[in-house]
């Protein structure tokens, strides 16, 4: 047999006889996958290795005569500390919360139970081929967003006009963002960095919340939000107090009310600190709720009241002057309310009576001055003037006259003239 024949079958032979003694090289069927778990919940990583079972590694890969040697294993290991987790089954590590199964076909598992941050980094399942093959994924461990009470403010008192500081610190991973707003979504009112205009704003960002010359419209309470894209958000309350001297005004300064009515009397007032807010006579007599008197409040906002006084049955004795005070730490302020009778004075009285009497007596005058009828004649009103006529045919009426007063009067003489000259027309 030539040799270029013995050649290729040995070739040949070469080619078919290795895989058959060291069996298929292993692979991974399917890649390692990045895991992202909040803190103190369990993380897998899951491993599939095929060809695992019949591939044999070289022992002289290991340096010794032991046939178990040169077995083929699944290994993890965490990369960035180049430890040695587990080998095949067995756990190398210390760390109680680690463990491995496997499925006894080609499948293994690394469980971490509660993780926390130092479980974070880069985790490799490897196969000890020559050379070796391995792939890893990322365990990445987030932390929710938590508040450090320690670094963030309380509620703050501060004079009107001045400036508050509000800060708001969180921990956690991803590093939490602070946003800030008003509780009553009131909105937020901040001067820019070049110390420009006010401006209104719903939300602020930032751990840091500076009001400049602020003023009562601003106090309140102010929230601050931490959150980081982990659930869930966490926020505190703080509550700005702003400082300033009472401030009091009556809507209506002179009131009117009937007399044996109920009346009530209005004052508004603006405080802060909280005042002591109550009523007086003009005289100074404190008043107090009675069965004349009832006292009451009504919060209108964080800072204002609305005072009221309410007076029944109204006397004489109770018009004049009333005064509502307030009173705080910083100072006190007053506003005073005249009361009085709502009827008409008594001159006006007298002289709506004066003028009815007048005019009943000139009615009652008419009356007498009318004339009802002269002989198939008549008189008839027409203005501030009478007028006669006569009942026969063909005659004219006569004119009364009328005095210096106004009224119109037909004498007597001429009445009886004008009766002979009808009574001669008759006979003739």
């Amino acid at each position: 047999m030539p040799r270029r024949c013995i050649l290729a079958f040995s070739i040949i032979f070469v080619i078919l006889i290795i895989p058959i003694v060291r069996g298929l090289e292993p692979d991974f069927l399917y890649p390692l996958e990045n895991v992202t778990i909040p803190q103190g919940r369990d993380a897998t990583f899951t491993c599939v290795v095929n060809n695992l079972g019949g591939y044999r590694v070289s022992p002289s890969s290991y340096g010794s005569g032991d046939p178990n040697a040169a077995k083929t294993r699944v290994a993890w290991i965490k990369a960035d500390t180049k430890a040695i987790l587990a080998i095949h089954e067995h756990v190398i590590t210390n760390n109680g919360r680690l463990s491995v199964t496997h499925n006894d076909f080609n499948t293994w598992t690394l469980h971490i139970k509660n993780a926390d941050r130092s479980d974070r980094g880069l985790y490799m399942c490897q196969v000890n081929t020559d050379p070796m093959k391995s792939q890893s994924a990322f365990l990445e461990v987030v932390i929710p967003p938590d508040i450090i009470s320690e670094e963030t403010t309380g509620d703050l008192m501060v004079p009107e006009g001045s400036s508050a500081k509000l800060t708001c610190k969180a921990r956690g991973y991803p590093k939490p963002d602070i946003v800030w707003r008003r509780e009553d979504r009131g909105g937020i009112i901040a001067r820019d960095a070049n110390g420009g205009a006010k401006t209104r704003q719903t939300t602020v960002e930032g751990e840091t919340l500076v009001l400049t010359k602020v003023t009562r419209s601003e106090m309140g309470t102010y929230m601050c939000i931490a959150s980081n894209g982990v659930p869930p958000s966490v926020s505190k309350q703080m509550m700005l107090h702003v400082n300033f001297h009472p401030m009091i005004q009556a809507p209506n300064q002179l009131v009117g009310a009937p007399i044996g009515t109920n009346v009530t009397l209005v004052c508004n007032v603006e405080a802060s600190p909280k005042a002591i807010n109550y009523w007086t006579r003009a005289s100074g007599e404190m008043i107090i709720s009675n069965h004349k008197y009832s006292m009451s409040e009504e919060k209108v906002s964080v800072y204002s009241v609305q005072m009221r006084l309410i007076i029944r049955n109204l006397h004489k004795n109770d018009l004049g002057g009333y005064k509502c005070i307030s009173k705080n730490s910083i100072g006190e302020a007053d506003s005073s309310i005249g009361l009085y009778d709502m009827r008409l004075p008594e001159h006006s009285r007298k002289a709506n009576e004066v003028s009815d009497e007048e005019d009943t007596n000139e009615s009652r005058e008419s009356s007498g001055q009318r004339l009802n009828r002269v002989y198939q004649g008549s008189l008839r009103e027409s203005g501030s003037t009478q007028q006669t006529e006569m009942g026969v045919d063909g005659a004219s009426s006569v004119s009364g006259m009328v005095d210096s007063s106004g009224r119109s009067y037909v004498p007597l003489c001429f009445l009886l003239i004008v009766s002979i000259v009808y009574t001669f027309e008759k006979c003739g």
